[in-house]
């Protein structure tokens, strides 16, 4: 098993623009923060030590391979 690599906010989006997702502060923290229905956008926690959102490396770059690989199976070749 992957030992566990637990980022913050910057360090996710270092993370994300390493894969050519370029976001800004504010829309890390949107994707971060609960919305209206109580959930966040990605898998942020908030670390019981030192209160700050933290993030699975891995799990954040999962999904976004996940997304991709919905994105290529809904693809349809009619040319």
């Amino acid at each position: 098993m992957d030992a566990q690599f637990y980022i913050g906010l910057k360090e996710a989006r270092e993370v994300l623009r390493g894969i050519g997702i370029e976001l800004n502060e504010r829309q890390m923290k949107r994707a971060a923060e609960p919305g209206a229905n109580g959930k966040r956008k990605l898998p942020f926690f908030r670390d019981p030590i030192d209160g700050r959102l933290k993030i699975n490396k891995h799990t954040l770059l999962k999904i976004y391979l996940n997304e991709e690989i919905k994105a290529e199976n809904a693809m349809t070749f009619d040319l």
